[in-house]
């Protein structure tokens, strides 16, 4: 019996070969949807993939029969239309205990992140709302960069550029990214219905 072999029985422990640490050192080329959905499941989302409109009309009412929200707060009209067919009654009125469901302007791939707007929030920072958002997305909104998605805002809105841009990056309530930004946070309980489109 080798050495190495009598130190991991010894230690209990396992001593990798060359080889899989090559394998492991090896560079992971994801897509940029894939990059997205692992960024924002690290950040701790709640990702559900819907192949159609009726799949994620399906999931959102999975999502609103295991919460027991009875109530949301939504913006967006086609939202609201969408989703007339479900057991919840929608308002336009902010409220701690009331989840949002809303619309966003891009997802950002390299940090799992989600862009927001005036066009989404109106005048409300994103501290102001619930806890729980639930966000409705298309997979063409995907983007690899801040940038990237500053400058899709820039081109779908030129001459009426929105204010109020923000984002949300981590998706665990009452955790702060770094401490710059105690008693401040972005953080949501997020679910995303994002829907293939392309």
């Amino acid at each position: 019996m080798s050495f190495l072999k009598k130190l991991e029985q010894l230690f209990n422990i396992r001593i990798k070969s060359s080889e899989e640490k090559e394998i492991e050192e090896q560079p992971v080329n994801l897509s940029l949807d894939d990059f997205f959905v692992h960024n924002f499941i690290n950040n701790g989302g709640k990702f559900l993939y819907c192949s159609s409109k009726q799949e994620a009309l399906n999931n959102l009412h999975q999502i609103i029969k295991e919460n027991q929200w009875y109530t949301i707060t939504c913006f967006d009209n086609s939202l609201v239309d969408f989703s007339k067919v479900l057991p919840v009654t929608f308002n336009n009125q902010i409220s701690a205990a009331i989840p949002f469901l809303t619309k966003c302007e891009q997802l950002i791939s390299e940090n799992g992140s989600i862009l927001f707007s005036s066009n989404q929030l109106k005048e409300f920072k994103l501290a102001d709302f619930s806890n729980h958002f639930i966000v409705y997305a298309k997979t063409s909104q995907i983007v690899n960069s801040t940038s990237d998605g500053l400058c899709g805002i820039n081109n779908r809105n030129k001459g009426n550029l929105p204010t109020n841009i923000g984002a949300i990056k981590n998706f665990t309530p009452m955790q702060t990214d770094n401490f710059l930004n105690y008693g401040y946070t972005n953080s949501k309980n997020l679910y995303l219905l994002l829907v293939e489109d392309l």
